[in-house]
């Protein structure tokens, strides 16, 4: 998950600060030390656990994932499901007909991330490969994607051995390159809603740190941001450090325009509408005495709301262009949004929220399935529900529940998602992950 949550950088601030105190109280609950089995998830949690290790150790790249494609499509086989690999490059989908009824899609992401795991874990990733540019780096599942994917075929075994129980179409749809939010677009481009059955509903889980393993965490309306990747490229005229006056200074330049770029949150966005403008990368300059023709900086931009994301988009590109005109730069900059970097807000349907999470209630308990807080992260599981299926993403608790109380004592947040020491409470992590797919799927599915 392509995450900025501004809970991540409070490593030493206590949870309950974080979210505060009045809308945090679901958080600190503890789950039920014996979770509800009603579907049986222990029977077959044996063969998920050793599938999630076996993924764990393997992890890809996005765009990568060939070997962790063919573990999905050779699952989804065995159970009966029509595969068809290579859908938007290495994607999977798994179709199963039960008779006529609603189609319910389920999705996981199968990529990892460019991340070194320092976990300890007996089973933790050794592995490396090489980048879209061409560099060796370390690989790790720091997201739970690995999570996610036992989970779904998890979901696919109780399905497809529980026939008896429902009726109409479920779609496996195991995407690539959620990690640069490319993976959904590609599917759907590649005709995921005309080539195979059309979803009624579109369902997913995301583990997060912030909630201890066991519990699910619901988001009515929008829980997660639109997200664009800006890159702007400022022009000066290079010299001499010692005689600045005979040069346009690319790098004063940028840092005049850093500054003005962080005021258009708080000077020209309605406060009720959460936003956000972080310059997170400035390339520019080889030597301290060199002043030099251009700088580059990156920018992520979030919001909710579509008019809030194109405000601050032509805000961005006024700005640069203002600031490059008031110190007469010899151009105007060069602006774009990076398409490898663009996704639209994840808005959970809310009555389709509301009925999923009561049937949820009814089987996990009510303690265990809790409300949570938006955040700025972005998930291009968005891309489902802006394409015609009403869509629900739900939180799964990562953190084990004891850990998670000590990190609550200590003031500190466990260890988050994109971390090297991110390492899932896999058991319960799996297992309610599992029950939450297949209890939504069943609740929606036709009845026989």
């Amino acid at each position: 998950m392509k995450h900025t949550s501004t809970l991540m950088i409070a490593g030493v601030r206590s949870v309950l600060h974080l979210l505060g105190a009045a809308s945090c109280a679901f958080v600190l609950a503890l789950p039920a030390a014996a979770a509800p089995d009603p579907l049986g998830v222990g029977a077959i949690y044996p063969e998920l656990d050793a599938l999630y290790i076996d993924l764990h150790q393997t992890p890809e790249l996005s765009f990568h994932e060939e070997k962790t494609a063919a573990k999905m499509a050779e699952r989804l086989r065995r159970l009966g499901f029509e595969v068809t690999t290579g859908v938007g490059r290495t994607g999977v989908v798994g179709v199963l007909r039960n008779g006529a009824g609603p189609t319910v899609l389920l999705r996981t992401d199968l990529d990892a991330l460019p991340v070194e795991e320092k976990t300890g874990l007996p089973y933790a990733s050794k592995v490396k490969a090489r980048n879209d540019a061409g560099e060796v780096v370390p690989v790790m599942h720091a997201c739970g994607h690995d999570v996610h994917m036992t989970s779904w075929i998890g979901a696919a075994t109780l399905l497809s051995r529980g026939r008896d129980r429902w009726r109409g179409t479920v779609v496996m749809v195991g995407q690539p390159a959620e990690e640069i939010v490319a993976g959904a677009a590609a599917m759907l481009a590649d005709g995921l809603y005309t080539r195979f059955p059309k979803p009624d509903y579109a369902l997913a889980v995301h583990d997060h740190a912030l909630l201890p393993a066991g519990q699910v965490g619901f988001v009515p309306g929008f829980a997660l941001s639109n997200m664009d990747t800006v890159e702007v490229t400022l022009y000066g005229r290079g010299g001499h450090g010692a005689n600045p006056h005979r040069t346009v200074d690319p790098v004063l330049l940028a840092a005049k325009t850093v500054v003005a770029l962080h005021t258009i949150v708080s000077r020209e966005i309605n406060a009720q509408d959460p936003a956000v403008v972080s310059v997170g990368s400035i390339h520019g300059g080889t030597k301290s005495n060199i002043i030099p023709e251009e700088v580059k900086l990156q920018i992520t931009v979030r919001s909710y709301k579509e008019e809030v994301q194109k405000q601050l988009l032509a805000a961005i590109a006024r700005v640069a262009k203002g600031e490059a005109a008031a110190a007469g730069s010899p151009r105007e900059p060069t602006i774009s949004v990076d398409p490898r970097g663009t996704t639209r807000a994840t808005f959970n349907d809310e009555v389709l929220t509301a009925r999923l999470t009561a049937v949820l209630r009814r089987t996990l308990g009510d303690e265990n399935v809790v409300p949570f807080q938006r955040e700025m992260g972005s998930e291009d599981f968005s891309e489902y529900g802006h394409a015609g299926a009403p869509a629900v993403l739900f939180w799964v608790g990562a953190t084990e529940p004891q850990k998670f109380a000590e990190a609550k004592a200590k003031g500190v947040s466990p260890p988050f998602q994109h971390s090297p020491n991110f390492a899932p409470d896999r058991e319960r992590t799996i297992r309610t992950a599992t029950t939450t797919l297949t209890i939504s799927a069943l609740e929606l599915l036709g009845k026989p």
